[in-house]
């Protein structure tokens, strides 16, 4: 067997960490991700090293990052990202400073063209997410690139390194889609700087994740959430194939969060797909919407319906004909860093498949998830190697919490204040670009600096121009305190708002799954359905004189769902939307969102 050239990520908790090793091994380098309290001797004999950004506040603070900086000792090549190139900095003494700010694109001027940037332009686009930077550069250093800051008049130090030492430091993230050639500066890392071969092939892994199934199953029966999305169905397909599909047990759960006609077209599938020879349907809606009446908090419904799953699961599990048996599920990993699955990642949201019952399922060895490891594309291309139909691997993603999360909640304690709100600077940034803008009274998820953000939307009102508007959310997102996303409103000025409690029932559940169904039938008659990544359909709990909902239509444009750039739907489009939408029981008004992520998240909880 062929010994593999590995580099090393050392994570330091961001929300790419993951990413870094997933794209160097895309590119055909072996990567593998290293604890931060890893020790500096146990990874010299690594090709190279990268150091990933991290959710810690500032690298100014001492003891705020917990790794050993004797890394920076060890002849190895190291790259630093983010947090990772501040940190470079300040051990070799350069300044970090509080500078502003910078989370989404940027233009990067690249300066030198050999080792690091090598065929890259004399300009980039890079996607930042950051809020100190390197504002001198240590003694042996060299300024590589620089970006400047929203008003042109301070250069930022965003690519440092000493090649003497072999040391480089990039303040953006090459490791996200959205950096434009950000996998040829990785791979100009891994090939120029640390002489790293290729050894590393995705769908090679295919044996090895049976193996490993097999392993952890022994002789149980497995029982599988099938929900009928890409990972559920390439993850009952691996175990399938693995076990056989006699021993394999998939479990449909109806929660009554689901789209429309979602449970019966699922279940008829798999039934025809003979991935199992038990298909099990469990229709438990009564439970899960009894559960969630009177929750309004984006965490408590993401936990309440993820422990239900995992109850339901072990419920039909002790109907089997004997006990011994093991669970599976096709858990990503963007579920798991989002849910603070690293030792020092930041909590963004808790993903279905991540509550305290699965972990500690985990820990007793009852629990299969072989694609943990894996983005959606890599999950989608081990579907290809399988033999799994197109059709069933290019479905758009969807929730496992399903329609719950698209259902926003209002509470006096989910709502917040507008106090938090710098309205002035609200309002000046969007008059900048052309548009009137009231901070809406709900809150919405989101990840600034590799954190969780709970923050106002902003509704952009005039002229139906989403490039425009676009752009103007990177400005009002990024330097708005209190505002984590933008939507821009299709029609005149709405007049005042006011929120409203409101919670999950069915009367909510059916509007947005009637609102949901019309996106879908327009988009796929505009042709545009294989052009969006996701397109989330989101109920808003925000009343006038017309009604007491505005529906938020979410497309973008993804690979692996860690960054996300707004899909841009024409004036035509939305106009078509908004005819059969607004005027749905309670619903006044129809928006766009045009957020990317980040700051804002996909989903809105």
């Amino acid at each position: 067997m062929q010994q593999l050239e590995t580099i090393a990520v050392v994570d330091l908790g961001g929300q790419y960490a993951h990413l870094i090793a997933t794209k160097l091994r895309s590119a055909g380098y072996h990567a593998v991700l290293k604890d931060p309290m890893t020790k500096a001797e146990d990874l010299a004999g690594f090709k190279g090293i990268i150091l990933s950004g991290s959710p810690d506040r500032s690298s100014r603070d001492e003891g705020m990052a917990d790794y050993d900086r004797k890394i920076f000792d060890l002849d190895v090549p190291v790259l630093g990202l983010c947090f990772g190139h501040q940190e470079m900095a300040k051990y070799y003494g350069g300044i970090v400073e509080h500078a502003g700010m910078e989370y989404g694109p940027a233009d990067l001027d690249v300066l030198d063209h050999s080792d690091l940037f090598e065929g890259l332009g004399d300009r980039e686009e890079v996607w930042m997410s950051h809020g100190d930077s390197v504002v001198a550069l240590p003694d042996g250093f060299v300024e590589l690139g620089r970006t400047m800051s929203s008003d042109g008049s301070q250069g930022r130090f965003a690519a440092m390194g000493d090649k003497r030492r072999r040391r480089y430091g990039l303040q953006f993230h090459p490791e996200v889609d959205d950096t434009a050639h950000g996998v040829d500066i990785l791979v100009n890392f891994a090939k120029n700087i640390c002489g790293c071969a290729k050894t590393w092939n995705v769908s090679d892994q295919v044996e090895a994740i049976l193996d490993g199934i097999r392993s952890s199953a022994a002789d149980r029966k497995v029982l599988l959430l099938a929900s009928g999305g890409v990972d559920s169905t390439v993850c009952a397909w691996l175990v399938g194939r693995a076990v056989g599909p006699d021993r394999l047990y998939l479990l449909h759960v109806d929660t009554g969060l689901m789209r429309d006609q979602e449970s019966r077209t699922v279940v008829s599938w798999f039934e025809q797909a003979h991935v199992s020879d038990h298909v099990v349907f469990v229709d438990a809606s009564e439970r899960f919407l009894s559960a969630l009446s009177g929750l309004a908090d984006p965490e408590e419904k993401r936990k309440v319906i993820g422990e239900l799953f995992v109850e339901v699961l072990d419920e039909e599990a002790g109907k089997l004909e004997d006990g011994d048996f093991v669970m599976a599920q096709g858990t990503i990993y963007p579920d798991t860093i989002e849910s603070g699955g690293s030792r020092k990642a930041a909590v963004i949201k808790t993903h279905h498949n991540r509550v305290g019952l699965v972990r500690r399922m985990i820990r007793q060895g009852r629990m299969i998830e072989p694609l943990k490891d894996f983005y959606k594309t890599e999950v989608r291309e081990l579907g290809r190697r399988l033999g799994i139909p197109t059709a069933a691997l290019e479905r758009h993603p969807f929730p496992g919490p399903g329609l719950g999360v698209r259902v926003l909640c209002s509470s006096p304690q989910t709502r917040g204040t507008l106090r938090d709100v710098d309205v002035t600077g609200l309002e000046r940034r969007a008059q900048a670009q052309g548009f009137s803008v009231r901070a809406l009274p709900v809150r919405s998820v989101g990840v600034k600096g590799d954190l969780r953000s709970y923050e106002h939307a902003a509704l952009l009102i005039g002229p139906f121009d989403p490039q425009r508007a676009a752009a103007a959310t990177v400005e009002i997102a990024n330097r708005t305190r209190g505002i984590n996303r933008c939507a821009l409103f299709m029609g005149e000025d709405p007049g005042p708002m006011e929120p409203v409690a409101a919670f999950i029932d069915r009367h909510r559940l059916g509007v947005l799954r009637e609102a949901d169904r019309i996106v879908h039938e327009v988009l796929v008659q505009a042709g545009l359905l294989g052009d969006i990544w996701q397109c989330p359909v989101v109920l808003v709990p925000v009343a006038t004189s017309l009604g007491r909902d505005l529906v938020v239509v979410r497309p973008v444009i993804s690979e692996r769902a860690m960054t996300a750039r707004p899909y841009l739907l024409s004036g035509d489009v939305m106009a078509e939307i908004r005819s059969r939408v607004v005027g749905l029981d309670g619903v006044w008004g129809l928006a766009l969102d045009v957020t990317a992520k980040p700051p804002g998240s996909i989903e809105w909880e």
